[in-house]
Formats: structure tokens, C-alpha cells, sequence
């Protein structure tokens, strides 16, 4: 506790200190009188920029992220910075602040009257040895201000604050091909019913989340996406595309279920293996089952005349989990 308090004392030193006219000599002080000490004040002020480096060091480690042994650091630039920065408060503690050593009874409730005038003359008082306090307090506000900033580094990696334009970017636009893991591209003639494929978008990276797609034919008949989404350039041909990533968690979608037990499983669906949220193919891929929010993302399609798939724009939702923004945006190409 004793730790603490000088160091609060000591912050409150630098912050509260001003210049005040000069007592008279019958005027009796709280603390008392101390001469300067600059070399300690040197001190000081060696330490906060010592502390302030260390803290940008936390950041450049932190920003480059490919060096050895980045844990390590990225742990040995913020311990300095805390080192640092403590040091700094402990000498002015010590020797920057004047202190005495008062004995007298606990005192009484009613005995608090003009303590707080008290408190702010002895935060005065103690500062009148410092020499250079505008440079004492520039030289803590640099240090904390650059250690406030290494403690917030971090938080870019959660995501990007203010442009959100890159959760909704896929590399899907008209008229790019539908191709295999080979590269090879898709034919509608060769999308047979009963099973699904996933496609990729050709030339693009296939690492983006937006990337790849499950491919599928129904019969048409079998076909109910509404009014607003007509078969001949959402499933031509019966031939669906639906976004590979499950709307609830982000996971793969790696299963087709077939209509094996008409009685229990009555039309074809995409299964998330992960936590079987089921979705409909025929009608726009609505959720059938488990904890999906949102249907799939679905991708219009459309048969050059080669009898090659490409797409015909982009999704017609955002793809990816149901955070709060994707039931708020629309997907950009």
C-alpha cells in the first residue's frame, strides 16, 4: 500500500502541479521546503522515454508480425514499457516528492472539514521542488500515451472498425467460370442429379471465403426460389450454386443428403457436418434444420454457349456466419 500511495502521489504531483505566487515567509507550509533535484529529474525523464520506446517497440513487433520468436518479443517490449514506466514513477516517489511522517489519533467524522483544501495544497507544496514540470509532464504523457497505444495494438486483429467493405467483397462476377479443384471448368451437361460438386471461381484465390460453391441439379418442376428470383437465371437447366460456407458457424459444408427415406428425408439437402444445420436446395436454401440463421447465399448461374457454367453475378446475401452486419449489407463483387 505504502508503494501505492507514492506513486499516486506522485502521479498527482505531475498532473496537479502548477506555478502559484510565492508565499509570504509568515505563511506556514504543509510539506516541507525541499531543494530541486535535477539530476533525479533527469532521471525521470530518461526513464519515460526509455518506456515510451519500449512501448513503439510492442508496436512495430506487433505490426511486422514475421520475426522469430514473436511471442517473445512482443513480451519483452511491453515488460520494459511497464519497467519503465514504473521505475520513473518510483523515483519521482522518492526523490522528487517531499514527505513526512505525521503520528496523530484516527481522526473523528466531524474532524474533516477542509481536508480537501488540505490535500490540494500538499499536492502543491510537493511540486514546487520540480524544476522542469512542463518537461516532467510531457514526458509522462509520451509515455503513457505510447503505452496506451501498445496496450490497444491488439485490437486490430479483431477487424477492420470503419470499413467494413471487405467482409462483403467475393471474387464472383458475371461471366467468370465455374471450375474444379484442377481448374478445369464445369459443363451443365456434365451436373448430374443426386449428387453435388463444389466449384470455384476460375483464375481467383480459392482461400476466400466467398470462393467456393456447392453445385447441384433438381428437377425444375422441383423448383420454389419466388417470384423475385426466376429459374432461367437462378437454376438454368435445374442447376443450382449455393455458397460451401454454412450460414451458422462458418464451417464447411461437406454433405448431400438424398432422399433415401422419402417418409423421413423427403427432398435433397445440404448437410453442415459440423452442427447439421440443413438447408433446401429447391427453394433458395432455406434452413430446414439446426442452429442456421439464414438461408444460403445463393450464386445466379447462367450456360454459355460452349454449355459451360458461369456465374451471373454475385450472391444475393452476404456470405459467411450470421454476425450481426450480414443481415444488414448487401455482398459486393
Amino acid at each position: 500500500m505504502t508503494k501505492f500511495k507514492d506513486w499516486l502521489v506522485a502521479g498527482a504531483v505531475l498532473l496537479l502541479s502548477k506555478t502559484h505566487p510565492s508565499r509570504r515567509d509568515d505563511e506556514q507550509r504543509i510539506v516541507p521546503d525541499a531543494p530541486p533535484d535535477p539530476r533525479a529529474e533527469t532521471w525521470v525523464l530518461a526513464l519515460f522515454g526509455l518506456a515510451s520506446l519500449a512501448a513503439v517497440g510492442f508496436i512495430v513487433v506487433y505490426a511486422l508480425d514475421r520475426l522469430s520468436h514473436q511471442t517473445q518479443w512482443l513480451g519483452v517490449t511491453l515488460g520494459l514499457a511497464l519497467a519503465f514506466l514504473a521505475a520513473a514513477c518510483t523515483v519521482i516517489g522518492k526523490r522528487l516528492v517531499a514527505t513526512e511522517e505525521l503520528a496523530e489519533d484516527y481522526p473523528q467524522p466531524d474532524d474533516h472539514v477542509g481536508d480537501q483544501e488540505a490535500v490540494v495544497e500538499i499536492v502543491e507544496e510537493s511540486g514546487d521542488r520540480l524544476s522542469r514540470k512542463r518537461l516532467l509532464k510531457l514526458g509522462g504523457a509520451a509515455a503513457g500515451g505510447s503505452l496506451g497505444l501498445a496496450l490497444l495494438t491488439p485490437a486490430v486483429s479483431l477487424g477492420p472498425v470503419f470499413d467494413m467493405s471487405r467482409f462483403y467483397g467475393t471474387p464472383w462476377t458475371r461471366g467468370r467460370r465455374l471450375v474444379d479443384e484442377r481448374g478445369r471448368p464445369y459443363r451443365a451437361d456434365g451436373i448430374e442429379e443426386a449428387v453435388f460438386y463444389t466449384a470455384y471461381p476460375e483464375g481467383a484465390d480459392r482461400e476466400t471465403i466467398g470462393a467456393p460453391v456447392l453445385v447441384v441439379r433438381l428437377k425444375p418442376a422441383a423448383l420454389h426460389l419466388g417470384s423475385h428470383k426466376p429459374v432461367a437465371e437462378w437454376a438454368p437447366q435445374g442447376i443450382l450454386a449455393y455458397s460451401k460456407i454454412c450460414t451458422h458457424a462458418g464451417c464447411a459444408i461437406a454433405l448431400y443428403r438424398k432422399p433415401t427415406f422419402p417418409v423421413t428425408e423427403p427432398r435433397p439437402a445440404f448437410v453442415c457436418p459440423c452442427h447439421y444445420s440443413t438447408f433446401d436446395p429447391a427453394t433458395g436454401g432455406t434452413v430446414l434444420f439446426g442452429p442456421a440463421g439464414r438461408p444460403l447465399p445463393q450464386l445466379p448461374l447462367l450456360v454459355d454457349p460452349r454449355g459451360q457454367l458461369r456465374a451471373r453475378g454475385n450472391f444475393d446475401q452476404p456470405v459467411g456466419p450470421s454476425w450481426w452486419g450480414v443481415r444488414m449489407e448487401k455482398p459486393n463483387p
